[in-house]
């Protein structure tokens, strides 16, 4: 349950246009749902100003439907579950007639109309094959109502083709930055804007790439100002919180 929909909520019941018990009766899940296996945060909306996301990787089939199906009872706000399967989708559809899939970001999605759209977050990536971490970045900020410029394949193999986009970095308020290998993209991109660049390494690499741990170094040795730096893979984090700094930065172009 979102702002908005408790204060709709509270005025009908001072309208009368809903009963006291009706309105107890959902205010009771607020807190949280238990349903055993989760303890769904129905609070979260209006503590973090976004519902919980579901990590999908782990559960079960029938699990993620669920807990898909109930957040989704609980608000008309955006709903957003991340490393989901195909399969996984096709139960959360059968309960959520509206509910999307995303391949490449591997994630189940409810869009509501009524996000506002903030200002720009720039998601770059290195290379193609960095596209499903870029993506889930990207979707996780356009859920949470930011508008999104997608900048991919821009790696330091050939080191014009981000220079070519400097203007378009530039009208970001928040720059993601997704890149394996040596992971040296987020520290070019750090040294061309006055922007927070939020580094995202992938497990993408040849044997000594570690999975993703050489450019996780390389990215937390930059010598670029103003580079940070989250977990491997970890898209949804890098996207989550460039949304929350835009939402700082207001509607910024």
């Amino acid at each position: 349950m979102g702002p908005e929909e408790l204060r709709k909520l509270l005025e009908g019941v001072q309208t009368e246009q809903i009963s006291v018990d009706r309105a107890l009766e959902q205010l009771r899940r607020l807190p949280y749902e238990d349903l055993g296996y989760a303890k769904i945060d129905h609070h979260r909306h209006l503590r973090k100003g976004f519902p919980e996301v579901i990590y999908c990787q782990g559960k079960t089939v029938d699990q993620v439907a669920q807990i898909f199906h109930r957040l989704c009872q609980a608000s008309q706000g955006n709903i957003l579950g991340t490393r989901a399967t195909e399969e996984m989708f096709g139960a959360a559809k059968e309960l959520v007639p509206e509910a999307e899939y995303d391949p490449t970001a591997r994630m189940i999605l409810r869009r509501s109309d009524s996000t506002p759209r903030r200002g720009m977050v720039c998601v770059c990536s290195a290379g193609t094959a960095d596209l499903p971490v870029a993506e889930e970045a990207a979707l996780t900020c356009e859920l949470m109502g930011n508008r999104v410029e997608r900048i991919y394949d821009t790696g330091v193999a050939g080191i014009h083709r981000i220079l070519d986009q400097t203007e378009k970095l530039a009208r970001a308020n928040v720059v993601i930055v997704v890149a394996g290998m040596e992971g040296a993209l987020p520290s070019v991109v750090g040294g061309l804007v006055d922007k927070p660049v939020i580094a995202v390494p992938t497990s993408v690499g040849y044997g000594a790439s570690f999975n993703g741990l050489a450019a996780l170094l390389g990215m937390l040795n930059s010598c670029a100002s103003g580079v940070t730096v989250v977990n491997i893979d970890n898209g949804f984090g890098a996207g989550y919180a460039a949304g929350l700094i835009n939402k700082l930065a207001g509607d910024k172009q």
